[in-house]
């Protein structure tokens, strides 16, 4: 009995996913510009930026970002946080895409939420299949899946590249790599300059946007016969992600904390690059704190900061959270940095850091979050940003 009914359960589910697989496609097919973004960094601000730019032009526009906090935001432009029954998985599209047909959507932003090189493939060549691709950047990180070579990174990453379609990303050190994978295609990638965008167009944000960020979404909304001051306008009014780099500010007995949010750029050239950015100078009078959050599921992470933090981001002081802690406050301390300006505060609640950090604050303090936002990281931003308002 048994050797019948197995076969009859298997011909039962090929039916059922044939079935499913014939609805998405139609899904698909009713919405007519689909917009897949993939990249190391800056995939959900993209995302949103893309997404605001279109909803302002007019059309009826579905976001779906996956960084930080997944969300679906609807074509009016409410947000609903997305909950998941355990790890996220591709398969999640699939009501995605029905969501957004259900509400007459002509226009989807998707980010590319696997990283594992061949589900980025089927997530663009049988789920998302879609008219214009965009890839960030290519950079270091998720080695563990993606390969330890940024030739492997940029492989994994061209999975998203569409067929014959067309590409636009800000990638230029590796852009020949991207170029090489658009090419086998028949694909045409263009590579955009972040110097396109002005510093008065950057600074109408409310928060610190990339440059690289607004110019692919002004970019791919050009393609599409947007203007550039309804573009602009859109990404304004669009709600940033929960993981872009914030500003806080607080006043407490007369001292002033300064609090900027770098726990979701946790690679190492992206961390660089905003630290260069802020060009925050160590002083006594005046204090760099670094608060870094190295998770002990993160392992792979953790060798990048020991590379940069104290050498190439350098601190006054060092606050330590996460599980990882108490190794990473032992390679700080191989670095030579004294042990009186390291900090295990692993598993402390959010204001016994607060309260550290001002008591190293005699007027004003410039505070960093770095490594993880994940865990203790995102508890430590709310926090901040709580205080602020």
């Amino acid at each position: 009995m048994e050797i019948i009914v197995f076969p009859a359960i298997l011909v039962i589910l090929l039916i059922l996913g044939v079935i499913e697989y014939s609805s998405h496609r139609r899904n698909l097919h009713s919405i007519p510009i689909r917009i897949h973004i993939n990249g190391i960094r800056g995939k959900s601000s993209v995302t949103r930026l893309i997404g605001g730019a279109m909803r302002e032009a007019g059309y009826r526009t579905v976001v779906k970002t996956t960084g930080t906090s997944p969300r679906y935001i609807d074509t009016q432009g409410v947000e609903h946080p997305i909950q998941r029954q355990g790890k996220a998985n591709i398969k999640e599209q699939l009501g995605i895409f029905k969501r957004a047909r259900e509400e007459g959507a002509e226009v989807i932003c998707v980010e590319c939420m696997a990283i594992d090189p061949e589900l980025q493939w089927v997530t663009e060549h049988r789920l998302v299949k879609s008219t214009i691709g965009v890839i960030t950047n290519v950079r270091y990180d998720h080695t563990d899946v993606m390969g330890e070579r940024i030739e492997m990174i940029a492989d994994a990453l061209s999975g998203t590249i569409p067929e014959g379609g067309l590409v636009f990303t800000a990638e230029d050190e590796n852009f020949s790599l991207l170029e090489r994978n658009a090419d086998k295609l028949g694909a045409r990638i263009l590579k955009i300059e972040p110097s396109s965008v002005s510093d008065e167009e950057m600074s109408r944000f409310s928060y610190i946007e990339h440059r690289e960020n607004v110019a692919l979404a002004l970019a791919v909304a050009e393609h599409l016969g947007i203007d550039r001051e309804t573009a602009l306008t859109g990404m304004y009014r669009a709600t940033p992600d929960p993981g872009a780099l914030f500003r806080y500010e607080i006043k407490q007995f007369k001292k002033r904390i300064t609090f900027y949010s770098i726990f979701a750029a946790n690679d190492r050239e992206s961390n660089i690059r905003i630290w260069r950015m802020l060009n925050l100078k160590p002083s006594k009078s005046a204090p760099v704190i670094l608060i870094v959050n190295n998770r002990s599921d993160r392992l792979s992470r953790i060798k990048q900061f020991a590379e940069i933090i104290g050498d190439e981001i350098t601190a006054d002081y060092y606050i330590l959270i996460g599980g990882l802690a108490r190794a990473f406050g032992s390679i700080l301390l191989s670095k030579g940095i004294p042990a009186e300006c390291i900090f295990n505060m692993a598993g402390r609640k959010p204001e016994e850091i607060f309260e550290r950090i001002l008591d190293l604050t005699v007027r004003e303090s410039f505070v960093c979050g770095i490594g993880n936002i994940g865990g203790e990281g995102h508890a430590i931003a709310e926090f901040f940003k709580h205080r602020s308002e």
